[in-house]
């Protein structure tokens, strides 16, 4: 039996093309929608973008299949219905009468009232909407199509037990080819010995060879930089593999998700040549009450930003090879390393380069498609990001850009994924971030 969904606004703002992810049943867009809709689609934002997209996906679907009080057909077999109550409704209990949120709410209501009892779902991504809506008798869900909880995000790591001899020849041979491997590519894995548990190898499947390799993780590490526990290690071989484009890094504060990306990508870039330059980026995204505009030019403007990029940099310089604040400074001018916001990246074209996106859970859906899709011949983008600590209103720990782009490139042999589980910044950081 077809349903019918009502939507709310921040539905759309999140994705435009919604409408069409709702399979055979009726989709109802409240006049009051389209209202909202139109007070953002002057906004330069990301949000901006979705409103003039929204309109025109709306417009082509009046053009091509009649008017939208009545209904247009989806090529899903679904209808798309622009809903206009014959008076404004006014729910029992709700202080302001006059809110949109009541208004689309209560169109809601008038849906379902209005056709017979069908089953009627009212969607949206407003938590204390859904809550009312719940409390009021109606059906309420959040948007699902674009979720992805982080608790149920792979780790990206299988623990596989086997004889011991069988871990001794892939010491030896740098190699394993076992039998019926169930793993999808770039898959990390812990060999551990059946009989000795502390005799152990980790090592990557490799899709195209169809065998489990050895991890090719310098013993003197990257820039000084050595990992300290088996998921750094995976993630030091996926980001200084050229064969991997996309490495994706998730986990909490002090797990070394950017340090690790800084120090494979100087090493790939300033040491080996593989790359002409690392761009290092992140979203401005302020935590807690902005300060309002900052004095100075650009880089003066951008520097309070992307100080935790440079604060990682000098710790690399003094740690590693090149010594001194001095080498720093040269490549920064030189362009092989390049700080800069995501503000402008859009219709660039980033060839050859080593890219890190740091703080990537602010960052929305599209907005990571489009850092993605700016990628050229040989480049290289690593997205890091902690679920538990997003800055932007407009996503949430299963909605962000991060974890939707770790699932949906899962299996993919130009993709890689770790979840970094150990705190390693100190124990004092360790302990906030499992307590607090």
């Amino acid at each position: 039996m077809k349903k019918n969904y009502v939507l709310d606004t921040n539905v759309l703002l999140h994705d435009p093309h919604a409408i069409f992810r709702f399979e055979d049943n009726n989709v109802i867009i409240p006049i009051y929608v389209i209202e909202e809709v139109d007070q953002f689609k002057r906004e330069g934002s990301e949000r901006g973008r979705n409103a003039r997209s929204i309109a025109r996906v709306l417009d082509t679907l009046r053009e091509k299949g009649g008017s939208l009080a009545k209904g247009v057909i989806l090529e899903s077999g679904g209808s798309l219905r622009v809903a206009v109550p014959t008076r404004r409704l006014e729910l029992p209990s709700a202080i302001d009468h006059t809110a949109m949120d009541q208004a689309i709410l209560q169109t809601a209501f008038d849906v379902r009232e209005n056709d017979g009892g069908r089953p009627t779902v009212f969607v949206t991504m407003d938590t204390n909407l859904r809550i009312r809506a719940d409390a009021l008798g109606m059906v309420s869900q959040t948007y699902e199509n674009q979720r992805v909880e982080a608790d149920q995000l792979a780790s990206g790591m299988v623990e596989v037990d086997l004889d011991g001899d069988a871990i001794d020849t892939f010491f030896r041979d740098g190699r394993l080819t076992p039998k019926d491997a169930p793993w999808v590519p770039n898959t990390c894995l812990l060999l551990r010995d059946r009989t000795n548990p502390s005799h152990t190898a980790l090592g990557r499947w490799d899709g195209t060879r169809k065998a489990v390799t050895a991890l090719r993780v310098p013993r003197e590490g990257a820039m000084g930089v050595r990992p300290r526990n088996k998921e750094q290690s995976f993630a030091f071989d996926l980001l200084l593999d050229e064969s991997v484009r996309l490495v994706t890094l998730v986990g909490k504060a002090g797990t070394g998700k950017t340090l690790l990306a800084l120090a494979a990508g100087l090493k790939r870039t300033v040491e080996d040549g593989a790359y002409t330059r690392m761009l290092v980026s992140r979203p401005i995204m302020p935590l807690g009450r902005d300060l309002g505009f900052l004095p100075g030019d650009v880089d003066e403007k951008l520097n309070p930003w992307m100080q935790p990029i440079f604060d990682n940099l000098e710790f690399l310089f003094s740690a590693g090879s090149r010594k001194g604040p001095r080498a720093y400074a040269e490549l920064l001018e030189s362009g092989q390393i390049q700080v800069e916001p995501l503000t402008y990246i859009r219709g660039r074209s980033l060839p050859q380069q080593y890219i890190i996106v740091d703080e990537a859970q602010n960052l929305t859906p599209h907005e990571v498609k489009t850092i993605i899709t700016r990628s050229g011949d040989g480049t290289k983008i690593v997205l890091t990001g902690d679920p538990g600590q997003i800055d932007n209103p407009y996503v949430d720990a299963a909605s962000n850009g991060l974890t939707i782009a770790a699932e949906r490139f899962g299996g993919e042999k130009l993709a890689g994924h770790i979840v970094l589980a150990k705190g390693e910044r100190s124990d004092l950081a360790e302990l906030a971030a499992n307590m607090l």
